[in-house]
């Protein structure tokens, strides 16, 4: 409230510190969490419009700070998960495409569906600084930075991919990223369709 009465740019620069401190709080808990997911989780049919727009809603300051475009379509299909686990999986990427925008370009993140019989995809592209070829296949490791993680201005932790691709395996949900560098970053997350995941 303090912040929001009086706006200047000290006041917005302490905002943007305690989006990030809670964006890191928030990591840990899930970190702590994601062994015992068992405990914390509830199955049930949710739209997918509704849950990106969740998690659109969470990152709103950083979003609106950076000037993102986002691109909604075709996101009207519901499938079985828990919504909560969904939001933090999809806040991760967000927050990684906007760390790893172009800075010479606004950054545009695209989320749209695609309903199989089979399953459901979830498809979210970015147009940022993309990922070195040889890298790709490790950015789902623990502690794993990349180049990209390494330069001195994004401050990255290795944690946010490794974290929904646990939490991904742990609901029954594939997780797939192809990347250019210097075009963007492909995420699908690939929902099974018509029954239940034993956990």
């Amino acid at each position: 409230m303090v912040i929001e009465n009086n706006k200047n740019p000290v006041t917005k620069s302490i905002g943007e510190e305690i989006d990030k401190i809670e964006n890191y709080i928030e990591q840990a808990l899930f970190y702590a969490r994601s062994n015992v997911v068992e405990k914390d989780y509830y199955i049930k049919k949710c739209n997918l419009r509704e849950i990106v727009n969740e998690s659109i809603k969470k990152n709103k300051n950083i979003l609106m700070q950076e000037k993102t475009k986002v691109n909604l379509h075709d996101l009207d299909v519901k499938v079985n998960t828990d919504n909560k686990w969904i939001v933090f999986i999809l806040s991760q990427i967000l927050q990684n495409s906007n760390k790893y925008r172009k800075q010479e370009s606004d950054l545009e993140i695209e989320f749209y569906a695609k309903e199989k019989k089979e399953n459901v995809i979830l498809w979210i592209r970015d147009n940022g600084i993309g990922i070195q070829k040889g890298e790709i296949t490790r950015v789902f490791e623990k502690g794993f930075t990349g180049t990209n993680g390494r330069m001195s201005n994004k401050k990255s932790t290795g944690i946010g991919l490794y974290l929904c691709k646990k939490l991904c395996d742990k609901l029954g949900i594939a997780i797939e990223l192809n990347s250019t560098q210097n075009q963007g970053t492909e995420i699908r997350l690939v929902f099974p369709q018509g029954s239940y995941m034993n956990m």
